[in-house]
C-alpha cells in the first residue's frame, strides 16, 4: 500500500489545528481527521495562561484572538496560586501572561489559519485501528465515504485524553485520579447590586467579597466567579466526598453546593443569551502522563499525552507548546535535515514540561482539600508568599518559564534553553519586535553586534536559519546575539560586545545540533 500523506494528526482541535499550522508553515502539507462533524460549540477552557501567550504573538495569534493589536502585556499585580494570593507587583518583571478566549474561538482561528496554509481537514473520520511497520503508519478509518486505509509516514495524535491512537499504540497513561472530587460549573445570573463596581468583586452577604477569576478555598471546598467579556457569569464549585447521583444537573444544585462551600445563599437565575451555557457536574478528576510521548512513528500531544486537574486550562497551555516543539522537528525529518535524535528529543523535551505541570497540579490538590490541617499548611504558606523569590518561583512554575532545555552547550548564557526574551529591535527597516519575526516559524539567528562581527563570522550561504542583523532598543538588554528555534527557544546567545572564539565554536556547535548546518 502506497503512503498517501507525510502526516496524519488525529484530532482536529486546538492542539492538532495548531500542529498543522505549525507543519504547513514548514512545507509540509498534513492531513488532519477529525471525528466531529462540526467544530464543537460546548464550552470547555477559557483562555490562555503562561509562557503559551507569548508563543500565540510569536505565530501572529494573538490579535485575532484577543481582538486588539497590542502585544500581549503581563499581569502585574494579583494572581492566586492554590487559592492563595500571589502579589506580582513585588516582582521585577511578571511571567504571567493572560489571553482571555473561549476555546471555540480558538479552534476558529487555527482553523481559519490552517484552511489559509492549505491543510487538508476532513470531518466525520474516525480511526478503527492503527499498524505501524520501519515506514509509515497505516489507519484503519471510517468516514462519510464509507471504510478505507490511510497510510502515512507519521501519525501524531491529538484526540484527547481518551486517545485512540494512545490506546491502540500500547502507550500507558499512568497517574493519580482524585474520585473524592465533584466541580460542579454553570453560567448563571447574579443578584443585581451584588457585584462591586470599582473592583469587580461578588459580595454575597455574610461573607467576605470574591474577586472575579481568583479561586476562593474554604474548609468545605473551592468557589470561583468569573464574569467573562461577553459572556454571562461564570461560577464553580469544588467539593469532597458528594453523593454521587445520574439526575441532570440544576442550578438549584449548584446553589446548594454554594451554600455549603461558602456558608451562604448565593441566589442564581437563568443566564441571559442564546449559549451554549455551561451546566455541568463533573465526578473525579486526573492527572496523568503517558509513559512516553513517541512510540517509533507515532506521537502524541496534548490531551493525549498529559491530562491535569488544576485550573487554568494546563492541558490546553502545554499542547499548544507540544505542537510547536513537534512541528518544525517533523518536518525537518521529512525533509532530510533533521540532525541525529532530533525527533527524540521532542518526547525528553515535553515530557520536562508535563512533569513540571504534574508538580504543579498535584500541588494545588494537596493545598486546596478539605480539613484544618490543610488549613495550617495554606497558613504556613500564606507567610512564604510575602517573599519576592517565593513569589517569582511559583510564579514562573505557574507560566512554564521555570522549563529549560538541555541545548547541548558546556557553559552556555543564563538565557540559553528558555523562551526567547521579548525584544524590540532596530532594523535598517525600522523598529520591530522579535514575535514579528517569528511568525515565519523559521529559526532566526539575531546579530545584535555593533560591527556585526557575528554575520562576518558565518559561512557565506548559510540556509538552515534567517539571519537578522539590527540592534536592541532595550537599554537594559545586554545580549549581542541569539540563535532562537521555531519554538521560541533561546539554543545559543552571547553577551561580548565582540564574540570571542569560544562563543562562535558554541553557535557552530548549536548550529549543528539543530539544524545539521
Amino acid at each position: 500500500m502506497t503512503v498517501t500523506a507525510d502526516v496524519i494528526i488525529v484530532g482536529g482541535g486546538p492542539n492538532g489545528l495548531m500542529l498543522a499550522c505549525e507543519l504547513a508553515l514548514a512545507g509540509i502539507r498534513p492531513t488532519v481527521l477529525e471525528q466531529l462533524p462540526q467544530p464543537g460549540t460546548e464550552p470547555k477552557a477559557n483562555g490562555l495562561l503562561g509562557q503559551v501567550v507569548r508563543l500565540a504573538d510569536h505565530r501572529g495569534l494573538h490579535e485575532p484572538l484577543s481582538g486588539s493589536p497590542e502585544p500581549p502585556r503581563p499581569n502585574s499585580a494579583y494572581f492566586m496560586f492554590a487559592a492563595m494570593g500571589l502579589d506580582l507587583g513585588l516582582l521585577d518583571a511578571s511571567p504571567v501572561f493572560g489571553l482571555a478566549a473561549p476555546q471555540h474561538r480558538i479552534v476558529q482561528v487555527l482553523e481559519e489559519r490552517a484552511r489559509e496554509l492549505g491543510v487538508d481537514l476532513r470531518r466525520g473520520h474516525r480511526v478503527g485501528a492503527v499498524a505501524q511497520d520501519d515506514a509509515a503508519v497505516t489507519l484503519d478509518v471510517t468516514g462519510p465515504d464509507g471504510d478505507q486505509q490511510l497510510r502515512a509516514r507519521y501519525v501524531v495524535g491529538a484526540d484527547g485524553a481518551h486517545s485512540v491512537i494512545r490506546k491502540l499504540s500500547g502507550i500507558g497513561f499512568p497517574g493519580v485520579s482524585y474520585d473524592r472530587r465533584t466541580n460542579r460549573t454553570a453560567h448563571a445570573t447574579l443578584p443585581a447590586g451584588w457585584v462591586d463596581p470599582a473592583n469587580g468583586a461578588l459580595t454575597v452577604p455574610g461573607h467576605p467579597p470574591v474577586l472575579p477569576f481568583l479561586p476562593h478555598r474554604t474548609d468545605q471546598g473551592g468557589f470561583s466567579y468569573a464574569p467573562f467579556p461577553g459572556q454571562p457569569p461564570l461560577v464553580s464549585t469544588t467539593e469532597w466526598d458528594q453523593p454521587a447521583t445520574d439526575e441532570p444537573m440544576t442550578l438549584a444544585e449548584m446553589e446548594s453546593s454554594i451554600r455549603r462551600v461558602l456558608g451562604v445563599a448565593l441566589p442564581l437565575g437563568a443566564p441571559d443569551g442564546t449559549g451554549p451555557h455551561v451546566l455541568r457536574r463533573l465526578n473525579g478528576g486526573n492527572t496523568r502522563v503517558a509513559d512516553r510521548f513517541r512510540d517509533r512513528r507515532i506521537f502524541l500531544v496534548g490531551d493525549a499525552a498529559h491530562v491535569y486537574t488544576s485550573g487554568g486550562g494546563p492541558g490546553l497551555n502545554l499542547g499548544l507548546q507540544d505542537a510547536a516543539n513537534l512541528g518544525w522537528k517533523l518536518a525537518a525529518a521529512l525533509h532530510g535535515t533533521a540532525p541525529s535524535g532530533l525527533l527524540d528529543s521532542y518526547d525528553t523535551e515535553r515530557r520536562q514540561a508535563a512533569r513540571r505541570m504534574v508538580l504543579n497540579a498535584e500541588a494545588q490538590s494537596a493545598l486546596t482539600a478539605p480539613g484544618s490541617d490543610t488549613t495550617a499548611l495554606r497558613e504556613l504558606f500564606t507567610e512564604l508568599l510575602t517573599r519576592k523569590q517565593v513569589v517569582q518561583h511559583l510564579a514562573d512554575l505557574t507560566a512554564g518559564t521555570d522549563v529549560r532545555y538541555d541545548m547541548g552547550l558546556a557553559d552556555p548564557h543564563p538565557a540559553v534553553g528558555y523562551f526567547a526574551p521579548e525584544l524590540t529591535l532596530i532594523t535598517a527597516t525600522g523598529k520591530v519586535r522579535l514575535a514579528e519575526l517569528a511568525r515565519t516559524a523559521r529559526p532566526l539567528l539575531l546579530d545584535l553586534t555593533e560591527d556585526r562581527s557575528l554575520s562576518a563570522a558565518l559561512p557565506a550561504g548559510l540556509s538552515a536559519v534567517d539571519l537578522v542583523t539590527a540592534r536592541s532598543a532595550d537599554p537594559a538588554g545586554d545580549l549581542t546575539g541569539l540563535l532562537i528555534r521555531p519554538d521560541g527557544y533561546t539554543a545559543w546567545a552571547c553577551a561580548s560586545p565582540t564574540p570571542a572564539p569560544e562563543d562562535l565554536t558554541a553557535l557552530r556547535t548549536s548550529l549543528a545540533h539543530w539544524f545539521a548546518a
